[in-house]
């Protein structure tokens, strides 16, 4: 749980552009990507990552500029990745704008069924992009794209630095 703004800066910072760098690396043909057939599609998850933004932290009463849920899955990479870097922004300011370090101890009901602290949101908000980031590079692997390192160097990465490209 965050007890800080600059300390959810500080995280964000880092993770955004993380997803950042994995929703850079999509092609308009790889966001069709699945495991089997009616499972949710690499587009499917890059863009629920940009609309969790709006579905998380609208639960808390921060207002910004986000897609919802509701809106359609993109079929252009690029404007995926462009609506994330937009919304990641936005929310940026909002906190900067809306809440102090003490909004982030008030709760708040989300979703009907938990109340949590609004600095828990945040972190609940950074986790939900790490488990989807990392759903998402089995899929990118699977459309034969390159993942770039996150938390260390992904395999080409690696084999580049050691000779072994």
């Amino acid at each position: 749980m965050f007890l800080t703004i600059d300390g959810f800066f500080k995280a964000w910072t880092f993770e955004s552009a993380s997803t950042q760098k994995i929703l850079d690396v999509l092609t308009d043909e790889s966001l069709k990507q699945s495991v089997k057939p009616n499972d949710r599609t690499l587009g499917g998850i890059a863009w629920h990552i940009v609309t969790c933004l709006q579905g998380i932290m609208g639960q808390t009463g921060l207002t910004f500029n986000a897609p919802s849920h509701e809106t359609t899955t993109p079929t252009s990479a690029n404007e995926i990745a462009a609506t994330y870097r937009q919304a990641s922004q936005s929310l940026i300011q909002a906190i900067k704008t809306q809440w102090t370090d003490e909004t982030l101890t008030e709760t708040c009901n989300m979703f009907g069924q938990f109340d949590w602290a609004k600095g828990f949101s945040l972190s609940i908000l950074i986790n939900h992009q790490i488990h989807h980031r990392g759903q998402m590079t089995i899929l990118m692997r699977q459309a034969n794209l390159i993942v770039p390192g996150v938390y260390g160097p992904a395999k080409e990465e690696w084999d580049k630095w050691h000779g072994n490209s």
